[in-house]
């Protein structure tokens, strides 16, 4: 549990300092994500979650 609330910390903090440092490039990238067609959406968020669990993965096993 506690990794996971670690874990959240973490991208919090992360897009929170790409807000800071690219808030222009930011609202574009949203502007584009906000128009882009579902199924597009739903296949970037699938692979971003299976990237994520492989990562996840990496690092339990040689870390």
């Amino acid at each position: 549990m506690l990794d996971l609330i670690a874990a959240l910390g973490l991208a919090l903090a992360v897009e929170g300092i790409l807000f800071a440092a690219f808030p222009d490039g930011m609202r574009r990238a949203m502007f584009e994500a906000a128009h882009s067609p579902s199924d597009r959406m739903r296949l970037v968020g699938i692979l971003s979650a299976l990237v994520g669990l492989g990562i996840i993965w990496l690092v339990r096993q040689f870390g």
